[in-house]
Formats: structure tokens, C-alpha cells, sequence
């Protein structure tokens, strides 16, 4: 039977992500039909407004520009993610910190990392990045005249996630003909061969659908509760388990960072990430660790002010993901799918990863589906299981002992086979591209480079011949100048995006 009803129940990011992929897929097709059906009585979570340089391919393929991005959604650029005393205090306390950013550390194509760890250890890792000092001076990561998705370096966003919502809602509409209805789901009804059937709705309509999306949430409402697919739990791994949310206005005097800032603290770390008006907070903590009580006090600290309950919003994490993520008729995406604390924006990253990969091999026939899900099944699985490697790494390798949460992170948690043996085997060799044989390590060796070495990793390396060395050298003192005349040629952040703002109130 050919599928022609698709629905997608859940909208948010992760409905309105998939509804476009979908459509750039399915939509030479005429007969199919794709409606995503939105509760308002569902509350939307709304925080991941952090991504990575990934979104800019997908945005370009869903056909949204890059100025209506800035324009809707109080946009700004990215240019990684600076991590903040994540390693213990010196002697002198001075505080610490590292770049993960989205440049490549292999300038010109050159792998200086054993250069580095012999020679240049001392200046920090970051510094082998060209968007070092731009970041550093707050300057935007493109010029003036850059194309549309073109920078001076590499860079992804921050956003309104609710705004971006919206934006890629109406893209699905009118570029894609996606359907959009209100209706709460209150009961799944299955057929006699334990595939979904049709939505009953609060309403006490019912619909059927030949193929179903769970964008539904950390519910999981028709692949978790209808289907009956259970949680694997990877709490062991990943201990924080709660985060308290704050917006906090901004004024257009101040400055805008172009990057993402993770400061830790004693029981987890803070999310501070810049838009136009306003900063997005987040205080991530273990709750076995530290009361709630005690957690608004430090993120009243960090803050600069003494802030209510009533001011912040209490968000549980659930960790780990679904044993499977297509069954039967239905695929999971999203919260739904599966969820890791919001360290390196992995949640908006897996959930168009994975709708991607669902469109790209989507049934065309009910008879596909079971041909086709068991590998979906074990890609996605990998992709979950790596990223949760990654986000562990950060943990993992720090040299805190200030408190038992540190002690436990790094001493007391399970570690994935993958995990030990690629530390095991870094620790004598750096890492290489061939470490990562999978199309799904979607973090791949740069990205572990800039951790690892920005964490202060030790690895025994290989000797270099002068020859080698002398090269490195030249290659590393380039970047560096690079690094250093970017964040002269190139404007304020805040200049840049108010520039921007003013040529389109003239424009529109």
C-alpha cells in the first residue's frame, strides 16, 4: 500500500524541521500529504537555541535564506562554544578556559597537534583555531559584503527557538504545502498488527494517517506510550539531570559574543548564549549533587542578582534515548527520540540529523517499512551513542576534584567500550581523521582535538624531524596572525547585526 498520509504529531523545532525535510523529499509527489498537528496544550521547551555550522546546510536546502534567519529570529553568530573553568584552579586561582570552536585544526591541511603538545603547549589549543581573537574581541565572524551562509570563518547561530519555530513553519507551508492543524491527541489506536491505526483527538475526532512522526516530547506519546518502545537510561554516564532557565534582557549598548559561554560549576556548568535583546540562561546541575535551593543561589550569583523561584523555569533532563526509533509505522523525533543535557547544542543537531536520514530513505510503500527501519534503527542508535561520548568527554578528562560531582564525573561513571578505548589509545597517539571510520560520528576529530588538548589531555605524541618542525612552526604562526588581523578588519558583532537591521527597516 503506498503511503500518502503522513502525519506529524508535535510541532516545535523538531516537527517543523522534519515537516521540511519531508518536503523537500516528497514533494514532487502529488498524492502525498504531509499535516503536523500541534497541541496548544502541550507546552513547547523551547531552549535549544544554540547550533552548530550544520544548520546552514539544511536551512539552505529548506530554501530559507540567511537575512530572513537574522531578521525573525533575533539571530546571532556563533563561532563555537567557550568552555570556562572546567579545569581546576592554578595556584594563583586564576580562572581557566578553552575555545571548541568550528574552525579546523589542521591549518593548510596540516596536522601540528604533536607540533603543539611538544612546543606551543603553553598558549592553548584554541589558538591553532583562526577565529581565536575574533572571538575574543567580540567581532562578527563575517564581512561586510560575506555571501549569504559565507563567513570569514566558520560559524553556526544562536536563535529565538520559538521564532525559528515560526520561521521554518511558515517555509514547510507555503514552499512544501504541509498541512498544519490544533488537536490534541488523547488515545493511539492500534490496528490488530500493532501498527498505529489512527489519533483520537480531545475533541473526539479521529484521524487516520498511513505513517506517523512522534515530535510529541519527552512524553513520547505514540512511539513511547502507544508503541510501547522503552527508555534506555544513560544516566549512569551523564549525571546532570535538572537545569533552571532565565532570559535576562540585554541593552543595545552592550556588547553581543559571538559564541556560546559553558562556565562550570561545582555541580554542572551554565549556559549563557547571546541574542539581539535578550541573554538565554540555563543553570545545569545533578540534583544528587545539589538542591534546588542551592542551585538558584549559584545561579543568582552568576547572574549578579538575587533571583525567585518564580523568575526561572525547572526543566528534569531525562538522559539516554528509545531502544528503537522506528517501529512499525511510526519514527521518533526529537525529545521524543532521545535527549542529552544541552552541552555542544547536540539537540537540534541529532534531530535534523535524524529527520534527514529519515527523509532521505523514506517508505514509499508500507512494505519498505520493515526493509528499511532496521538500519535507521542501528545509524541512529550509533549517532546517540557517540554524542553522548562526546558530551561525557568534557566531564570525564577534567582534572577537578573540588567536589563530589567532579569526583564522580571523572572517577565514579560508566564509559562506553568506544569511549575507554579511544582515551586509551590517545593517550599514546594523537587522534586521526581514521579514528572515525562512521558517516554517524557526527563529532568527528577536530571537534575531539579541541577538547581533549583544550582540557589539557596527555598524550605521550611522536617525535618530530627538524624539517616537521620548522613547517609547523611557520604554519602555526600564520593562523595566529590570521586570528590576529581578523579581529582588526572585522566589525563589532553588535555593529554588524545593527547594521544589518537598518539597511532592511529601509529595504522593507
Amino acid at each position: 500500500m503506498k503511503i500518502k498520509k503522513i502525519a506529524i504529531v508535535g510541532g516545535g523545532t523538531a516537527g517543523w524541521i522534519a515537516a521540511n525535510h519531508l518536503g523537500v523529499e516528497l514533494a514532487r509527489d502529488p498524492d502525498i500529504e504531509i499535516t503536523v498537528i500541534e497541541s496548544k496544550d502541550v507546552p513547547v521547551i523551547g531552549v535549544g537555541e544554540g547550533t552548530v555550522p550544520r544548520i546552514k546546510e539544511t536551512l539552505r536546502k529548506f530554501g530559507i535564506s540567511e537575512v530572513d534567519l537574522l531578521a525573525a529570529c533575533d539571530t546571532t553568530f556563533k563561532t563555537g562554544i567557550k568552555f570556562s573553568n572546567w579545569m581546576a584552579r592554578g595556584a594563583s586561582c586564576e580562572e581557566n578556559f578553552y575555545y571548541h570552536p568550528f574552525g579546523s585544526p589542521y591549518p593548510e591541511g596540516f596536522d601540528v597537534t604533536d607540533y603543539w603538545l611538544r612546543s606551543e603547549k603553553k598558549s592553548g589549543f584554541s589558538l591553532l583555531s583562526d577565529s581565536y581573537f575574533l572571538s575574543e574581541e567580540n567581532r562578527c565572524p563575517k564581512h561586510k559584503s560575506s555571501p549569504p551562509y559565507i563567513g570569514a570563518v566558520d560559524y553556526a547561530y544562536h536563535f529565538n527557538a520559538g521564532k525559528f519555530s515560526e520561521l521554518i513553519s511558515s517555509n514547510a507551508k507555503k514552499r512544501f504545502g504541509v498541512k498544519h492543524k490544533y488537536a490534541t491527541v488523547s488515545n493511539v489506536a492500534l490496528g490488530e498488527d500493532g501498527e498505529i491505526e489512527s489519533l483520537v483527538y480531545a475533541s473526539g475526532e479521529e484521524e487516520s494517517f498511513d505513517f506517523y512522526i512522534d515530535c510529541s516530547g519527552f512524553s513520547g506519546a505514540l512511539l513511547g506510550e502507544a508503541l510501547k518502545v522503552e527508555f534506555e537510561d544513560k544516566s549512569s554516564q551523564i549525571l546532570t539531570d535538572a537545569v533552571l532557565v532565565l532570559q535576562e534582557p540585554t541593552q543595545v549598548s552592550e556588547a553581543i559574543k559571538p559564541y556560546t559561554t559553558a562556565t562550570a560549576h561545582k555541580a554542572g556548568w551554565i549556559w549563557d548564549i547571546p541574542l539581539t535583546t535578550r541573554r538565554g540562561l540555563g543553570f545545569v546541575y545533578s540534583s544528587s549533587h545539589m538542591s534546588e535551593p542551592e542551585a538558584l543561589q549559584e545561579f543568582s550569583r552568576y547572574v549578579g542578582r538575587a533571583l525567585s523561584e518564580s523568575e526561572v523555569r525547572k526543566i528534569p533532563m531525562k538522559i539516554g534515548y528509545r531502544r528503537q526509533f522506528w517501529k512499525k509505522n511510526c519514527v521518533a523525533l526529537g525529545l521524543a527520540q532521545g535527549f542529552v543535557e544541552p552541552l555542544e547544542a547536540t539537540s537540534i543537531l541529532v534531530t535534523d540529523f535524524s529527520a534527514n536520514l529519515l527523509a532521505a530513505s523514506f517508505p514509499r510503500d508500507s512494505e519498505d517499512i520493515s526493509v528499511l527501519c532496521g538500519y535507521y534503527n542501528e545509524a541512529v542508535r550509533y549517532t546517540w551513542e557517540r554524542v553522548i561520548d562526546f558530551v561525557q568527554l568534557h566531564y570525564c578528562i577534567s582534572d577537578r576534584r573540588d567536589s563530589q560531582f567532579w569526583v564522580d564525573c571523572t572517577e565514579n561513571t560508566l564509559r562506553s567500550e568506544v569511549l575507554e578505548e579511544r582515551l586509551a589509545r590517545w593517550s599514546v597517539a594523537t587522534p586521526k581523521r581514521t579514528d572515525f571510520f562512521s558517516a554517524f560520528d557526527i563529532f568527528g576529530v577536530e571537534n575531539y582535538l579541541f577538547v581533549l588538548y583544550g582540557m589539557d589531555f596527555s598524550t605521550k605524541g611522536v617525535p618530530l624531524g627538524d624539517q616537521e618542525r620548522v613547517r609547523a612552526r611557520e604554519i602555526v604562526d600564520k593562523v595566529k596572525n590570521r586570528s590576529s588581523q581578523l579581529s582588526v578588519e572585522l566589525m563589532s558583532h553588535r555593529g554588524w547585526l545593527s547594521a544589518l537591521h537598518e539597511q532592511l527597516k529601509m529595504t522593507r
